[in-house]
């Protein structure tokens, strides 16, 4: 049985992805901000096979209450085996350009706040040596483009972060994954207009549990991302800043 802490777990993708772990009968604690949602979420994941589902609510921006809240998740599951921090604000880019208040919010939400889960998490993890630490970036994060360089920022920022954590981690035996969505259908995604690359939640939570299961370090969600990326990383410079992306 695993012991599943999800953080952000009323996102659309955390959800579906807590369903794959509770029709395996695993445990889980679930952190989010709209505690009458995680309360139904709960009930749901009892029904679908959960070994044990608890929940706390909490505005994770609040970084000074992250250190009760993993000892409070720490003592519900008796242990911590499987992490996915799965939160996070789409704001808008233009807002950001215009008023730093609103882009240091974005980068607070998108980057700060999970660097001081992810230390703490860390710290914890490593003396167990075992476990695996799952964290939703995005493909923004693998190059600046105008139209969402703030996010991206942040998401790229991320990925670095999760980079050296993972070479800290190595020697512990815990698996530091970095899961690069494209774009998701989700409630966040709402005004967005959809197209062929679009995916939907339950997709992305499958390929983040498999990518858990075989202890990946990064995967691109869906899988077509990656090729798309890559070759967005490598346009030369001169070519890329006249671009509209």
């Amino acid at each position: 049985m695993h012991k599943v802490l999800i953080i952000g777990a009323t996102s659309a993708i955390a959800q579906e992805t807590a369903k794959l772990y509770a029709e395996k009968k695993d445990a889980l604690f679930l952190v989010g901000r709209d505690v009458e949602k995680l309360e139904v979420i709960a009930a749901d994941l009892k029904v679908r096979g959960a070994n044990k589902v608890d929940y706390t609510s909490l505005d994770l921006n609040d970084c000074e209450q992250h250190q009760d809240i993993l000892q409070q998740a720490d003592s519900c599951l008796e242990g911590i085996d499987v992490v996915l921090i799965a939160y996070g604000t789409l704001d808008d880019q233009k807002k950001c350009e215009q008023d730093y208040a609103n882009a240091k919010q974005a980068l607070q939400t998108n980057f700060l706040s999970v660097v001081s889960l992810l230390t703490l998490l860390a710290n914890k993890m490593e003396p167990q040596n075992y476990g695996c630490i799952a964290v939703i970036s995005s493909v923004a994060g693998v190059r600046g483009r105008q139209s969402n360089y703030v996010y991206g920022a942040a998401k790229g920022g991320l990925s670095i972060f999760l980079q050296g954590l993972r070479n800290r981690l190595q020697t512990a035996n815990i698996c530091v994954l970095d899961v690069k969505p494209g774009f998701v259908d989700t409630p966040m995604t709402a005004e967005l207009k959809k197209g062929a690359l679009w995916a939907k939640p339950e997709a992305i939570a499958k390929g983040i549990y498999t990518a858990i299961q075989k202890r990946k370090d990064i995967v691109y969600l869906p899988w077509f991302w990656w090729p798309i990326m890559t070759i967005i990383k490598y346009i030369p410079e001169p070519i890329f800043k006249r671009m509209k992306l």
